[in-house]
């Protein structure tokens, strides 16, 4: 794959005063829906946009902070949340006066992940990469811009950085974002990077487009991506993409470690060999996103 692009189209990181990445209530195709298909319904998009306002360090969430992460009005949000809490799935805070999930939430990700034929298929590979490698393996799924955790195995031993399952991340800094955009065809990768807010999360984050670009082609190449330090400090990974019927990717392998037991040269040289061996495994007993 050659990516050639038009590097002016896009956008570059706003270092001085970028804001924090904030989540969108819907997705550009959910918006295109509401706009335009009277199958649309406000209300259940209103409601979604209240769950997945908690998260990304919101544990609680009083009335007015949930009506603007959600992007709604605070009366459009009481009602909202009024409701999921009467259906089990928010509660009061006892030591605030704002609200909660409650475990009722993680059944709408368990509907997802139960008889998943992918994750099913990966998870004795991952388990295999864990022991061989001691370190941390994770698969991950493409959701809009970013790449989201759908299983993972961590390493026994001594790492601080808590990745749970569900945690998003962007495509275009990480190791398996970019192993993903590497097996898209030019045109898909072009368009999500369009609508990906090059931004710094570490000082280590590289957001100059054409560097971006460049180390898509390396990985596709390669077989293989790696970051280092762009997401959190001390954690360096490598990735490697998962490719479903039809040659489309629809996930990535990957292995993270600290600095502080790795070099990006040593997992270049070590774990690539052995994460590009997974995702190959994965890969041909790999089906399209969409359930048997």
């Amino acid at each position: 794959m050659l990516i050639n692009m038009t590097i002016a189209k896009i956008p570059t990181a706003r270092r001085s005063r970028a804001k924090p990445r904030k989540e969108a209530s819907a997705s550009p195709a959910g918006l295109h829906a509401r706009a335009h298909n009277p199958l649309f319904n406000d209300s259940a998009q209103k409601a979604l946009a209240v769950l997945e306002a908690f998260g990304r360090g919101r544990r609680v969430l009083k009335l007015a902070e949930a009506a603007e992460v959600a992007g709604i009005t605070k009366a459009s949000a009481q009602r909202c949340i009024y409701t999921l809490e009467v259906l089990g799935y928010l509660r009061r805070d006892r030591r605030s006066t704002g609200w909660v999930l409650t475990p009722r939430a993680l059944g709408l990700a368990h509907a997802y992940l139960s008889g998943y034929h992918l994750i099913e298929q990966a998870t004795q590979h991952l388990v295999d990469l864990n022991r061989a490698c001691g370190e941390s393996v994770s698969l991950s799924e493409p959701d809009g811009t970013d790449m989201v955790f759908v299983a993972r195995f961590p390493s026994h031993k001594r790492f601080l950085i808590h990745m749970p399952i569900g945690r998003r991340l962007p495509m275009y800094c990480t190791a398996s974002g970019r192993s993903y955009l590497c097996a898209l065809p030019a045109v898909e990768a072009q368009q999500i990077l369009r609508q990906s807010s090059l931004q710094a999360l570490t000082p280590m984050t590289i957001t100059d487009p054409r560097r971006i670009l460049e180390l898509i082609e390396a990985a596709h190449a390669d077989g293989y991506s790696c970051s280092d330090q762009e997401c959190y400090r001390g954690d360096v990974t490598v990735a490697a993409p998962v490719i479903g019927e039809g040659g489309h990717p629809v996930g990535a392998v990957n292995i993270s470690a600290p600095t502080s037991r790795w070099t990006i040269e040593e997992m270049r040289a070590k774990l690539a060999p052995l994460v590009m061996e997974t995702a190959r495994a994965i890969s041909s007993s790999a089906v399209p996103q969409s359930r048997r």
